[in-house]
């Protein structure tokens, strides 16, 4: 044991240091906060050191056929060199009815686990079902492996916990709410995007004790750690930096600085594009400014059809993760009007804190729903979740106020995100497995 005295290079030097990283997630092309965190992730495991890294995720068949909202394959960004992302295909044939992707997954975990030398740290981001996925796997490896140099972290997102649990319970199927949970605490560092989440996912904690006497909720509460989304903020805060290349997107997509209100995110019923709509066309700016909506998502068609007479309003569902950046940077103000649905409750709000790097002028508009305040910081204009008069008067503000406030508000607003920075997000979440990177 390290005595209280001890030097703090004595104290690090007895951490073991991860020479790979292996991520579980529905990656790229899917839209989806989780895909994005795992790229940064990745791409900050480079930077610090990390010799191998690997993202495990699904054959791109699969996501096409999914229903899940996709961007354009053409306007993914590569991973950078070193990045491998494995798509195993599924496993047996017509007669195993479920499951044939989840064996193939884990299978490919053993794969890798038995093939990279010194210690791996195996990640999964959504609980459900990749956490399932990496315990089944470390658990088969460590039969062959009695001194297995594994570490297993497991991120929530909160619905992937809390949707599982309460379908669960409302059906009676308290073995499955009890399974969910158990999986999660079977990780050696369970972590969660946000204050919010935690709080939601020890709930689901009581419901499940209220019914079966267990301890979930004190265990959960003990253990479970913040590890906020992780953002590759240089990107973002470059773009200002590039004024000819900001031009020739804009001149592009036929926008003009500070121009247009942005939306981008998941087009569906909890983002409030159908609020923003309304509110816009009730606003003072309706018509000097256009509304751009940027996303894909369960909602999209409807959306198309609530504004396809509206000269004003457009919807883009083809930009790419560099143009995403340049819009931001480029806007009167960005709006996520996200509001809380039996279905969706926004847990953080990544794209909320992508703007708040991009800088410029325009200011972020959104709700105080669920762990939006922690991506904020409260540096935005907020309005009270699904009130449409409200939303409208922040529009109206993001216009009229002066540049001098708008640039105070924008300033405070990327110092407040810097602290999402992707290295030392996962200089962060390693600490929390007590592992080091080689560059710490």
């Amino acid at each position: 044991m390290v005595s209280e005295l001890a030097p703090l290079s004595s104290i690090v030097s007895k951490r073991k240091e991860v020479k790979n990283l292996v991520i579980i997630v529905r990656a790229d092309p899917i839209i989806c906060g989780h895909s994005t965190e795992a790229r940064n992730l990745a791409e900050a495991a480079l930077k610090l050191g990390i010799e191998t890294v690997h993202i495990v995720s699904y054959p791109l068949e699969t996501l096409q056929s999914s229903g899940l909202p996709l961007k354009p394959l053409e306007t993914v960004s590569p991973y950078s060199e070193g990045i491998v992302v494995d798509r195993p295909e599924p496993i047996g044939d017509y007669k195993v009815l479920d499951g044939r992707l989840s064996y193939s997954i884990s299978g490919r975990i053993v794969d890798l686990l038995h093939k990279l030398p010194g210690h791996t740290v195996v990640m999964d981001l959504y609980l459900v079902p990749h956490g399932q996925m990496v315990i089944n796997a470390v658990e088969s490896f460590k039969q062959i492996r009695n001194e297995a140099d594994v570490t297993t972290i497991g991120e929530a997102v909160g619905s992937d916990i809390t949707n599982v649990v309460n379908n669960a319970l409302t059906n009676g199927q308290l073995g499955a709410a009890q399974m969910v949970l158990s999986n999660y605490l079977a990780h050696d560092v369970p972590v969660a995007v946000s204050q919010y989440t935690i709080d939601q996912i020890v709930e689901a904690g009581e419901k499940v004790d209220n019914e079966l006497g267990t301890n979930f909720a004190q265990l959960l509460s003990e253990r479970v750690q913040i590890s906020f989304p992780a953002i590759d903020t240089a990107a973002y805060t470059s773009i200002e930096t590039q004024p000819e290349l900001i031009e020739s997107t804009l001149r592009g997509r036929n926008l003009d600085q500070d121009g247009f209100v942005m939306f981008l995110s998941r087009i569906a019923p909890a983002k409030g594009v159908d609020d923003l709509i309304a509110a816009y066309r009730s606003s003072k700016i309706y018509g000097r400014k256009k509304l751009v909506i940027c996303g894909n998502g369960p909602m999209k068609e409807e959306i198309i059809e609530m504004s396809k007479s509206d000269p004003h309003i457009c919807v883009l569902d083809d930009v790419s993760d560099e143009e995403k950046g340049i819009l931001m940077h480029a806007c009167l103000c960005y709006c996520l009007p996200s509001k809380p649905k039996i279905e969706f409750v926004e847990t953080f709000g990544i794209a909320i804190a992508e703007k708040m790097l991009a800088g410029g002028l325009g200011p972020v508009i959104t709700t105080r729903t669920g762990g939006i305040p922690e991506a904020t910081g409260g540096n935005c204009l907020e309005h009270d979740a699904g009130n449409i008069d409200q939303l409208r008067q922040c529009l109206d503000k993001a216009h009229f106020i002066s540049d001098d406030q708008r640039r105070a508000l924008s300033d405070s607003a990327r110092d407040f995100a810097l602290q999402f920075d992707r290295e030392n997000t996962l200089k962060k979440l390693l600490a929390k497995a007590d592992v080091m990177t080689p560059c710490i």
